[in-house]
């Protein structure tokens, strides 16, 4: 207790000392990049970064359409203790004769990008540029979906999670494990390890069928960590646990899997990001099924409650830390789509974010959602099909290198034809069939001054970042 009360003081006199100094020093924006597995966290930032480097690409960001950035160029990260996000062999990759995507992220990792601005407006020729520094962080959003264990104990997170996975083929496996283990008896390390293998193995089923609560992140991620008993540990049924039993050595390492594994993330990383997008594979929920796209809607909304919305005030700096002042929910790949359905896209993401988004407004925090692709990968084109016009997309497909014409389905107008089947529990949609396809990067052939194609890239840019440019 006293340790961590000691810990509280030393933070509070680092963000006074962090507070009064601001104001006199180059300004900082530190964005939190983040999203559920394959939203395109990692080519997101590596489009963001080559396109504030080179800002042809970039006329929806007022400070580059209008020349106020001068420049723009990578500095060492501030944090010597993070890996640094590895822009250079990602845009390489992307970038290459036979382009090709980078791997996911896997680990929490930095980068900086300092632009040199020249203020605008009636003095602005009084004032000579000034630097602005953004500090990117990247992280899986895999370690986000922790952060709502938070205000759980053991029982009920195990309640919710095994209700969640009842009628789940992908269950069936850990759950006939779990009928068969007597959870009341003394603690056998090689049942432990069998349970919390199944359920691993169910968590990775689940993500790969399109479900977005796979919690606890690292199970899926576990680094250094795996086979540790921080990660040897399942859901279990309520009931007795005593002393030495199954069931109580499983709690006691679900609360060590809180403090020593997300609260320190929490405290170190996270609760100092003030700017927040989350990237979110819309396309490929509704692809996966009404259950998906519920469980992304239930998942969304309960991740945002370890965000701490609102406007960084001086005072609420100094007494309560910084407080992330703008979201952003990005539905992704919308280069799969027509831009006759972008419309669509956002108002299905806007509705399937509603609690999400609605809670972050009450709080203060200034949200909003896109439909983005961070690399466009196709070109649009007609065709004729059954007597009527599509409108399709064209790109190499990532299995086989073909060309290929794509439509995906019509999304509706209106939102509720999805989300309200989804609500109501339904296996699949009764009138409407939803494709998504695969596409490879395409090979890029840039002018001067251009970073690499992307739709609405910019846009996003200028509602995280314009308003401190």
């Amino acid at each position: 207790m006293a340790g961590g009360i000691a810990d509280q003081i030393v933070r509070s006199v680092e963000g006074v000392a962090d507070t009064v100094t601001a104001p006199f020093s180059e300004p900082v924006i530190r964005l939190g990049v983040t999203g559920l597995s394959r939203a395109g966290k990692t080519v997101f930032i590596t489009s963001l970064v080559a396109n504030l480097m080179d800002r042809g690409r970039m006329p929806q960001l007022v400070a580059a359409a209008n020349g106020a950035i001068q420049t723009a160029y990578l500095q060492p990260q501030p944090d010597d203790t993070l890996p640094r996000f590895n822009y250079e062999a990602h845009l390489a990759k992307l970038t290459a004769k036979s382009p090709e995507w980078p791997q996911g992220t896997r680990r929490i990792s930095e980068l900086r990008l300092s632009l040199r601005v020249q203020p605008t407006g009636l003095l602005s020729g009084l004032q000579g540029p000034r630097t602005v520094h953004l500090d990117i962080v990247d992280y899986p959003g895999e370690w986000l979906l922790d952060l709502g264990l938070m205000d759980k104990d053991f029982a009920q997170w195990s309640a919710n999670t095994l209700a969640r996975m009842e009628g789940r083929a992908e269950a069936a496996a850990f759950l006939a494990l779990l009928a068969k283990t007597d959870t009341t008896a003394r603690l056998d390390e090689t049942v432990a390890q069998d349970l919390a293998a199944a359920f691993t193995a169910y968590l990775q089923a689940a993500r790969a069928a399109g479900y977005s609560d796979c919690t606890p992140g690292r199970f899926l991620l576990p680094g250094d960590m795996e086979g540790s008993p921080v990660l040897t540990f399942a859901p279990l049924p309520a009931g007795d646990a005593p002393r030495r039993s199954l069931g109580r050595e499983f709690a006691r390492r679900y609360n060590s899997y809180k403090r020593n594994v997300v609260q320190p993330f929490f405290r170190d990383h996270f609760a100092r990001i003030d700017r927040q997008i989350v990237l979110v594979d819309v396309l490929g929920a509704i692809h996966a099924g009404p259950p998906a796209v519920e469980d992304m809607r239930a998942t969304m909304a309960d991740i945002l409650a370890a965000f701490r919305p609102g406007r960084n005030a001086f005072l609420s700096r100094i007494f309560q830390g910084r407080r992330v002042e703008k979201i952003l929910f990005a539905a992704t790949k919308a280069d799969h789509l027509h831009h006759s359905q972008h419309p669509q896209l956002t108002a299905i993401t806007q509705a399937l974010l509603r609690d999400a988004k609605d809670r972050a407004d009450f709080a203060g925090a200034e949200t909003a959602a896109m439909s983005i692709a961070a690399l466009r990968t196709t070109v649009e084109d007609q065709i004729s099909h059954d007597g009527r016009k599509l409108d399709v997309v064209r790109g190499q497909l990532l299995e086989g290198g073909k060309q290929a014409a794509f439509y995906p389905g019509d999304l509706p107008d209106d939102p509720a034809h999805l989300l309200g089947p989804a609500r109501e529990g339904a296996e699949k949609w009764l009138d409407a069939d939803y494709s998504v396809m695969d596409f490879a990067p395409a090979p890029l052939t840039l002018k001067p001054g251009d970073g690499p194609p992307h739709i609405r890239l910019d846009k996003a840019a200028q509602f995280l970042i314009g308003d401190r440019l």
